[in-house]
């Protein structure tokens, strides 16, 4: 029997300043300003939403609005800065999220995967679209019906 070795799922993406594109859209900034970029990114299951390098976070001209606390695979924990929303479009789906700036990599976590509705495909080390939605992202929510009074 062969084994065959698992690795890393690695995809590009493309991200924009989510901010920006909104004020293009809207007329107030000049389409030619809009801050984007394309990058390599690695998928990382353990980490819960979109983490970018200082260096992709400047040149998308990304403010901080804040901290959280990031823990790591070791247990070491620090407070790290938290973006405006940030654009990724990965295989023609697309998302806004805040994003953790720390590391040197773009990480794609699982509340993108998620609302981006791709699964890893780590033995074939890609993503592939929810078998359930294969043509576009389908979003899950509980429905609630209010009894009224």
């Amino acid at each position: 029997m062969e084994l065959r070795k698992m690795g890393a799922v690695r995809v590009e993406v493309k991200l924009t300043n989510a901010i920006d594109e909104a004020l293009v859209n809207r007329g107030l900034l000049a389409p030619h300003l809009l801050r984007e970029c394309e990058a390599q990114a690695l998928v990382d299951t353990s980490a819960l939403t979109l983490v970018l390098p200082p260096e992709i976070a400047q040149q998308l001209g990304l403010r901080i609005r804040g901290q959280q606390i990031a823990r790591y695979a070791n247990g070491f924990e620090e407070p790290v800065g938290v973006t405006e929303p940030v654009k990724i479009v990965c295989q023609n789906r697309q998302t806004s999220v805040e994003a953790l700036v720390v590391g040197d990599e773009v990480l794609i976590g699982q509340v993108v995967l998620e609302l981006l509705d791709l699964l890893p495909d780590c033995k074939n080390q890609r993503l592939i679209p929810n078998p359930a939605n294969p043509d576009y992202p389908v979003a899950i929510i509980k429905l609630v019906i209010s009894s009224g009074g």
